[in-house]
């Protein structure tokens, strides 16, 4: 997602004979005996020392006295192993983790980023539903708002809650018993483990079918929720001078939400963060429905195009990648729902750059992330080298969130 990373129906409403579902939303998963979670080793030196940086750092962007809140910080850590953030503090933090994130090309707009305090909130079904109201905020009529909801944090005391999928709305990908995938090819193996968790999907399986939201806690276990209706926002895909562009019957979700990365401020973790831009094309058009080993759809428009795909020299593979990008910023746009184009996006990126070194800060960047995968050398982010150096506050990613996303194992807490 750029974080720069209509509504072409609604998902159909459940069917007689699904699984019943003990509230609104939720899908019953199979039974599971939740067990207490290993009290985390927790460094308190290292805490202080981060939390001390954060805390420099917030009061060098946000002048006032630090010293009683830098004495109130060293009491608590020392009394509980952490530190609770004020709402002004977890506003700043999150809104410098976009910022100092070297993976996303639309950092220019970090300080527009909406933050909804969700520190509170304990259970797997509130943390849902609190997703759920994340998916209809944002999409704001079309006019995608940057937000993050921020859910509680890891302590010495309790583990903080879990959500297991990689974006709050992926679509699923059913392997046939000839191989082939039905759906998107990278939730195969998610897939088969919610459908053995007990989700059942639409009685037809499609291309576009929505997996339920996956969240974990302590206490409640794994538990898997229907995403409602209205939470839910796609775009149909058509194409401005390709009539039987339409026939294929994509479609792709609005609102681009990273739902298993960490927030990490002041030495203070937060595993539930999801968090939001708007798309860039490419991430649609040239990724998720062009990849080889995803939708894999550059072979079939290349056919329908009647182009030469005899040779690699016909260079039909980025003829035809272009007209799908084509349809994707043509549709997002006809739908009033907010998406850019990677030229426009790697033009605001140096932007962002230029303010941060006139600001004195310096900005990293993940070279293979910040050029777009199409067309990279016309993009003026392309002829240059980035500082590399990760910088905190910033959402990163481990191994077992990345592989509960993909494979649905391990349970956090089993």
């Amino acid at each position: 997602m750029s974080v720069v990373r209509i509504w072409a129906g609604r998902r159909r409403a459940p069917r007689a004979g699904r699984l019943a579902a003990p509230s609104p939303g939720r899908v019953r998963a199979r039974p599971e005996v939740s067990k207490p979670a290993p009290e985390p080793a927790i460094d308190t030196g290292a805490v202080q020392a981060a939390a001390e940086e954060f805390l420099q750092l917030f009061h060098s962007e946000n002048p006032g006295p630090i010293e009683a809140r830098l004495a109130a910080v060293r009491r608590e850590i020392d009394l509980t192993g952490t530190y609770w953030h004020t709402a002004e503090e977890l506003v700043f933090g999150a809104r410098v983790a976009w910022r100092n994130n070297a993976r996303c090309i639309g950092r220019l707009y970090w300080q527009s980023l909406q933050v909804r305090d969700l520190r509170t909130v304990s259970t797997a079904g509130e943390v849902a539903e609190h997703c759920f109201d994340h998916l209809r905020v944002a999409h704001n009529g079309g006019k995608i708002r940057p937000m993050i909801s921020v859910f509680a944090p890891e302590t010495p005391a309790r583990p903080a809650p879990r959500i297991w999928s990689e974006q709050l709305i992926r679509y699923a990908g059913y392997e046939q018993p000839d191989g082939r995938i039905i759906g998107d090819p990278r939730y195969r193996t998610f897939t088969t483990e919610l459908l053995h968790r007990g989700w059942r999907p639409p009685g037809s399986p499609g291309d576009f079918d929505v997996l339920p939201l996956v969240v974990e806690t302590v206490d409640d276990g794994v538990r898997m929720f229907e995403l409602p209706g209205s939470a839910v926002h796609e775009v149909s895909l058509a194409h401005p001078e390709l009539p039987w562009f339409a026939d294929l019957g994509l479609r792709w979700h609005a609102v681009p939400v990273i739902s298993n990365n960490r927030l990490i401020i002041g030495g203070v973790s937060y595993p539930a963060a999801p968090f939001n831009g708007w798309y860039m094309g490419t991430e649609i058009g040239a990724r998720n429905l062009g990849d080889t080993d995803r939708y894999a759809l550059v072979p079939e428009i290349a056919e329908r195009m009647g182009l030469d795909t005899s040779n690699e020299t016909t260079l039909w593979r980025d003829r035809a990648l272009v007209e799908l990008n084509r349809a994707v910023l043509h549709s997002f746009r006809s739908s009033g729902v907010s998406i850019t184009d990677h030229h426009t996006e790697s033009r605001r990126f140096l932007i962002h750059l230029e303010r941060e070194e006139r600001a004195g800060r310096t900005c990293p960047a993940d070279w293979t992330w910040i050029v777009p995968p199409l067309s990279g050398s016309q993009t003026p982010v392309f002829h240059r080298y980035y500082d590399s150096e990760d910088q905190l506050p910033n959402f990163v990613t481990d191994p077992d969130a990345t592989h509960r996303g993909l494979h649905g194992t391990p349970p956090a807490f089993g």
